[in-house]
């Protein structure tokens, strides 16, 4: 009989192979469905999303609560209303943030489509609707002696889906402004993740923080580093490709199609001139005239990206480690083999795509940091805010009456005509 030693070094064996496997299977899939193009990807923060709201409002059910009297009968393990409370909210707050962003980046389509019009200028108004058919629905469900149980679902249900739903929606506008905002800060977080513990285990001394013993100092500050440079590197090398900075117009683009778009000028590589006695400084030293420097502005937002990703992020999962703590768990399920469920893979990215609402607004939650990150710093300090077809039409279509309309069309074609453009 192979002794108890032999037996536990013989299970961590096991679960080193499958985590590696799982690991390089996730790998190979999620590049797959970057290559095959922006719905693919879409389709991946869905998945995504349901996953992890599924393991985190399985964490508080009412099939196991007690009455608060012992007159009132016990459920016995039925709670029917409550998870299709939970679910309809879920499917109601997909509803009105998609539809927010459909309408949002295809204007030039929604608006364009008389069956699809009622739709647009309708729904924020269906969206309520639909919110207020749920909350009905729960308070006709309150049971007597569930009371407190029953608000306290539905407060952690709304939680859940702010900080899981709505961290998705921003990612999700992350890859439809370009998907070098969604590649980069989610490599970044895998970059940081992976020399936090390179570094840890090989100058780790210090601990970092009590609710993660084997978190150090030394593996915080060399990850830190080590990230700043894999972030410029990184994210200059996808920046030369169009395929990864163009906003999306037709969700049937791959990597193999001829994209074309007039680039971001934070994409467009300039010259810094550098000062005198430190050019002729340089230029002795390299043995050959060096009077300027090339940079794009891009690089100079990574450094902000990688720090946040290195600094914030981090918190996302300490953040995960201690509800995990609260709860008495492991892991937050099994979706994954040999890493837990997708919450515990997660939890980083759903920050930095928070500040891409500093770029435009996955628990391991310094992912969905990460993303919400990328979201705000990305709609505040780097869109461009053009004039687009879809935005004209949007103020003629729900702006103008029809008569007014036809008029428009006339002068315009009046114009054309007279700059000696043949309209059909």
């Amino acid at each position: 009989m192979p002794s108890q030693q032999e037996q536990e070094k013989v299970k961590k064996r096991q679960s080193f192979i499958t985590r590696t496997l799982w690991t390089f299977i996730m790998i190979g899939g999620f590049i797959g469905l970057l290559l095959l193009g922006h719905v693919y990807m879409i389709m991946l923060v869905m998945l995504c999303q349901t996953l992890v709201y599924r393991e985190v409002t399985a964490l508080f059910s009412l099939k196991s609560a007690k009455p608060e009297s012992t007159e009132i009968q016990s459920l016995q393990g039925k709670d029917p209303w409550s998870k299709t409370l939970n679910w309809y909210f879920f499917a109601v707050t997909n509803y009105f943030l998609y539809g927010e962003s459909i309408i949002y980046y295809f204007k030039h389509v929604v608006f364009a489509d008389a069956q699809l019009l009622p739709f647009a200028t309708n729904h924020r108004m269906i969206s309520f609707t639909l919110y207020i058919i749920g909350f009905m629905g729960f308070v006709m469900s309150l049971k007597k002696g569930y009371l407190k149980q029953q608000f306290g679902l539905f407060c952690w249900v709304h939680m859940s889906l702010l900080l899981i739903v709505v961290s998705s929606h921003f990612i999700m506008n992350n890859i439809l402004e370009g998907l070098i905002w969604f590649w980069v800060p989610a490599s970044l977080v895998i970059c940081n993740d992976v020399f936090a513990y390179v570094w840890g285990i090989t100058l780790g001394r210090t601990p970092l923080i009590k609710l993660s013993p084997k978190k150090t100092v030394e593996g915080f500050v060399g990850a830190f580093l080590t990230t700043l440079v894999f972030a410029v590197a990184w994210g200059t090398f996808f920046m030369r490709f169009n395929y990864m900075i163009c906003p999306v117009h037709d969700l049937g683009v791959s990597a193999w199609s001829a994209v074309q778009c007039r680039p971001n000028p934070i994409f467009v590589w300039k010259d810094f001139q550098l000062w005198p006695p430190v050019a002729a400084i340089i230029s002795t030293m390299l043995r050959h005239p060096v009077t300027k420097i090339s940079y794009a502005p891009y690089q100079l937002h990574l450094l902000v990206l990688a720090c946040f990703a290195s600094l914030v992020a981090p918190f996302g999962g300490f953040f995960a480690s201690g509800f995990k703590r609260a709860f008495n768990i492991k892991d937050f399920g099994h979706s994954i083999p040999g890493h837990g469920g997708m919450t515990d893979r997660m939890d980083c990215q759903y920050v930095i795509y928070f500040s891409n609402i500093l770029i435009w607004f996955y628990v391991r939650f310094p992912r969905f940091l990460m993303g919400v990150f990328t979201y705000v710093y990305y709609t505040s300090l780097i869109r461009e805010h053009n004039v687009t077809v879809g935005s004209v039409l949007q103020t003629i279509v729900s702006g103008l009456a029809v008569d007014e309309q036809l008029e428009l069309i006339a002068d315009l074609t009046g114009y054309l005509k007279k700059q000696g453009i043949t309209v059909p």
